[in-house]
């Protein structure tokens, strides 16, 4: 699944991290944003095999704050990241497989409370460099949500 072809997608698409258990997850496609980031809620670290690792919770619909499903991930860092509203902020990085239409890479977020923004993922110009090309003007482009692959609470 993994290629190296260049893709045209719109200002939002539909995408999948698989290896968090997350499926269906509406991204905005965010050029100004330098690191991509994921909505998390009750972060805890701990550690697995001697490395760090964290547990966090996701509401993965937009404006749904009923369903949640519990992920883990290997930390990669702990960054000071800026918002857009020039807030500071130490959040952990973590890296995963990014799914976006037909294609598949590993790609870095940062974990931080998302809920009273109504995307719960950006997509950021380092996870798309040399891989897309963004049309503003286009949603959707790679397709819709797909009915097989829901997200479901635990």
């Amino acid at each position: 699944m993994t290629n190296n072809e260049i893709i045209t997608i719109g200002w939002r698409e539909w995408c999948s991290l698989p290896e968090l258990g997350l499926n269906n997850i509406k991204a905005k496609i965010d050029t100004g944003a330098r690191t991509s980031c994921l909505h998390a809620f009750s972060t805890e670290d701990y550690i697995r095999d001697g490395q760090k690792w964290v547990r966090f919770g996701m509401h993965p619909n937009q404006k749904d704050t009923n369903t949640e499903i519990y992920c883990e991930a290997k930390i990669v860092d702990e960054r000071d990241v800026t918002d857009s509203g020039g807030h500071k902020e130490k959040r952990y990085v973590i890296s995963t497989q990014l799914v976006l239409g037909s294609q598949q890479w590993p790609i870095e977020l940062t974990l931080t409370n998302r809920d009273s923004m109504t995307f719960r993922m950006l997509l950021g110009r380092t996870a798309m460099k040399e891989r897309v090309i963004v049309n503003p003007d286009k949603s959707f482009i790679l397709g819709k949500k797909t009915d097989n692959k829901t997200n479901k609470g635990v």
